[in-house]
C-alpha cells in the first residue's frame, strides 16, 4: 500500500534556513521593516547634554516614565548646574517616576560634575567638532556611561551613523543571526556597526526597536506575524515547532 503524501504545512514561509551571510539580509530587512512600520525616523534631535541625561533616565524603564522623569527634573532644576549642585536625595525625588532613582540621581550628578570639571561649563557642543571615535571615547569615559548611552548621543543628537543597541535591538539582532549569541554591549555595538550600512544605522535602530516591542518579544517571539521571517533562522525554529519542543525539554 502506498503511503499518502503528507499534507502541506499550514505555516507560511520560513521553510529553509537563510543561506546568506548576515550583511546580505540587512537592506532587505530594512525595507521590510519600513513597509511594516512606516517611516523609521529618529527621535527629535536634542542638545547633546539633554540627550545624555535623557538616555540615563531611560535605563530600565519605558519611554513614558523616562519623559515624565525628565520633565520633573527640569521643572524642579531648570539649569544643569542646579542639578549638579543639588542634594542627591532631591534629584532622586524629582526623577522617582522613572525608576531606579537612587542609582540614576548620583550617576547624573557625577556626569555633570565630570563635564564641568574638565571643561568649565556644562556644555557638550564641542562633541560636534570631534570624530565619531573621539566623541564616543569621550562619552564612554564619563561616569556610568556605557556603549548604548554613548551611541544614543552620537545618533540622535550629533546625527552620527551609529546604531544604539538596547534590549529590543539586541534581542532581535541576535535572533536574526546578526550578532553572536550572548554578545555583550561592546561586541553587539561593534558587530552591528560592521553589518549595518552607515546610511541606515539609525533608522535600523528604530525599526528593530519597533519589531522587538511588537513582534520579537522576550520569551516566544511572534514569528507568525514577523515581516522578517524569511530572513530569520529563529523563525524557522519557531514556525517548525522546534522552538517549543526545545523549551519544553529544557523546562
Amino acid at each position: 500500500m502506498t503511503r499518502k503524501p503528507a499534507p502541506p504545512s499550514r505555516r507560511t514561509r520560513a521553510t529553509a534556513a537563510p543561506s546568506h551571510p548576515p550583511g546580505a539580509a540587512v537592506r532587505p530587512a530594512y525595507r521590510l521593516l519600513e513597509r511594516r512600520f512606516g517611516p523609521l525616523d529618529a527621535p527629535q534631535r536634542l542638545d547633546p547634554l539633554e540627550e545624555l541625561v535623557l538616555t540615563v533616565l531611560s535605563q530600565n524603564t519605558n519611554d513614558t516614565n523616562r519623559d515624565r522623569a525628565y520633565a520633573a527634573l527640569t521643572a524642579r532644576f531648570p539649569m544643569w548646574d542646579e542639578v549638579a549642585g543639588a542634594d542627591v536625595a532631591d534629584v532622586a525625588d524629582a526623577i522617582r517616576v522613572g525608576g531606579l532613582a537612587n542609582t540614576k540621581a548620583p550617576r547624573i550628578q557625577a556626569i555633570l560634575r565630570a563635564i564641568e570639571e574638565e571643561h568649565g561649563s556644562l556644555d557638550l557642543g564641542f562633541l560636534d567638532r570631534m570624530s565619531d571615535d573621539d566623541a564616543r571615547a569621550y562619552l564612554l569615559a564619563l561616569p556610568g556611561v556605557g556603549p548604548k548611552t554613548a551611541a544614543c548621543v552620537l545618533a540622535f543628537s550629533l546625527l552620527r551613523p551609529v546604531i544604539p543597541v538596547d534590549t529590543h535591538v539586541g534581542r532581535a539582532a541576535e535572533r536574526l543571526g546578526w550578532v553572536p549569541p550572548g554578545a555583550n554591549d561592546v561586541v553587539a555595538h561593534r558587530v552591528l556597526e560592521e553589518v549595518v550600512p552607515a546610511d541606515i544605522r539609525v533608522s535600523m535602530h528604530v525599526g528593530l526597536i519597533r519589531l522587538g516591542r511588537a513582534v520579537c518579544k522576550a520569551g516566544r517571539p511572534r514569528c507568525e506575524e514577523c515581516p522578517l521571517q524569511d530572513l530569520c533562522p529563529t523563525a524557522l525554529k519557531v514556525l517548525s515547532g522546534a522552538w517549543d519542543r526545545e523549551k519544553k525539554k529544557s523546562g
